[in-house]
């Protein structure tokens, strides 16, 4: 059971994960031991709240299929249980972060001074390179 939330949670069944051999360097165990974790998470299919999914599948995230799949590959460990631990730490992060309702941003002007602060100066920075100029003769 993953938990999200104080309400939400997802049941360990709706999760699929299957042990595949990690990429790079591991010196001899690199060819005979599956250690890295390959994690895929149905959006459509679970029993995640429609706020939740509507969230998901709104993200511009490579992660997460046309179809509406998550899918996680954790490799960073060479234990096949922490590799789980963290690729099941990815979906629950990026669960909470889709959940997360960022607040508007309001339209604001600049204020009549700051605007007049700002035209002072572009005025006198013009004086000080235009009497840097040539004297007239």
């Amino acid at each position: 059971m993953l938990k999200i939330s104080q309400n939400v949670s997802i049941p360990d069944d709706e999760i699929e994960f299957s042990a595949i051999r990690a990429q790079g360097s591991g010196g001899q165990n690199v060819n005979k031991v599956s250690s890295a974790i390959h994690m895929r998470f149905d959006i459509n299919a679970s029993s995640l709240p429609d706020f939740y999914k509507q969230r998901l599948l709104a993200l511009r995230d490579r992660r997460i299929s046309n179809e509406g799949v998550i899918i996680i590959k954790a490799q960073k460990f060479r234990t096949r249980e922490k590799n789980l631990d963290d690729a099941l730490l990815r979906l629950q992060e990026l669960i909470k972060g889709a959940a997360v309702v960022r607040k508007s941003r309001k339209p604001t002007r600049p204020t009549k001074a700051s605007r007049k602060r700002r035209l002072d100066s572009k005025i006198r920075r013009g004086k000080t390179k235009e009497l840097r100029g040539k004297v007239p003769e």
